[in-house]
């Protein structure tokens, strides 16, 4: 029924038949070519990669898509995952706890600087990844050379970064929940400290940095409605007219869209809080001046600026599953 429906509804238009597949329990769901294969969500199948035959998890069974929306040409499905196929995908994760120790030995052999975090062998038996965090580069020519001869395969080692470190080891967040980057998040966004400031948050680099020591992701979620609300309200410091009189604005409240307006009252000053549509901005200002906050933790400030440095770095090299 389903092919039926997929001829009838391709025929003079630019329709694509994909379904969506994972490769691991948290990442990016690449798009293949069915094949005419009907699958359903969970089913497990073997595919075509760039890398040799894989494994992995339907999570978005058959359906069209617009051919402008995928990255042409699909790779294919080559069938649906048999027993034998199913055997083998254990066998190869055996091998793997059993590389891991091999390599944690060869690294102290070596005398090698460098921290294994994850080992990958490849379902087709074309080779056998290490996944590895070291403050510098590393020559480990030697290291290669003792792991295939043990594996009798092609050997690569990969420099991650913290947060792929994390992502891949696991861990709870502050909020007590499972890490953003092992439940949901398929790819890591730059977070910045303009994020932080948006949302009046401490500037305490402990507080607003996840389990890897980088800004927190979840400063990104709320970027955008911060943003755009920021938008179209006056800037601390802004000089006001309200119907008490002329004022300053002295603190804002983004997601309610309230400002709270210092006005001179005789020797001293009074604070009212206000509907920003109640006020009438007379002179906003171009920049705003560092907060006290910011006076303060200038050192904290800077160490921040120092992790956003290294996130961007990070962000832009990734770890490329290469699918």
């Amino acid at each position: 029924m389903y092919r039926q429906y997929v001829m009838e509804h391709m025929e003079g238009s630019k329709l694509k038949s994909i379904i969506g597949v994972r490769f691991k329990k948290v990442g990016k769901i690449y798009f293949f070519n069915p094949e005419n294969i009907e699958v359903k969500k969970g089913d497990k199948v073997v595919v075509e990669t760039v890398q040799g035959e894989e494994l992995g998890t339907v999570m978005i069974d058959n359906r069209t898509v617009e051919e402008d929306k995928i990255v042409a040409p699909l790779k294919k499905v080559i069938r649906k995952a048999n027993a034998k196929d199913i055997k083998h995908y254990e066998e190869c994760k055996k091998i793997e706890k059993d590389a891991f120790k091999v390599c944690v030995k060869k690294i102290k052999e070596h005398k090698l600087d460098m921290n294994l975090i994850d080992v990958e062998y490849k379902f087709d038996n074309s080779k056998v990844l290490f996944y590895f965090t070291a403050d510098e580069r590393i020559d480990f020519r030697e290291l290669v050379k003792d792991l295939a001869a043990i594996y009798k395969t092609r050997i690569e080692l990969r420099q991650i970064g913290v947060r792929d470190q994390v992502k891949r080891i696991g861990g709870n967040g502050v909020c007590g929940r499972e890490l953003c980057c092992c439940s949901f998040l398929n790819d890591f966004e730059t977070v910045s400290i303009k994020m932080a400031k948006e949302q009046n948050l401490s500037l305490n680099q402990y507080k607003i940095s996840g389990s890897c020591g980088r800004l927190m992701c979840c400063l990104k979620y709320e970027s955008d409605v911060y943003e755009e609300k920021l938008k179209r309200l006056p800037k601390v410091g802004a000089i006001v007219e309200t119907e008490e009189g002329e004022g300053e604005i002295d603190s804002i409240e983004t997601l309610k869209e309230i400002v709270r307006v210092k006005i001179k009252d005789g020797d001293g000053y009074l604070f009212r809080k206000y509907n920003a549509k109640d006020v009438k901005v007379i002179k906003d200002v171009e920049k705003e001046e560092p907060t006290q906050e910011e006076i303060d933790n200038e050192e904290e400030l800077e160490e921040l600026e120092r992790l956003e440095k290294l996130e961007k770095q990070e962000v832009k090299g990734g770890e490329d599953d290469g699918i």
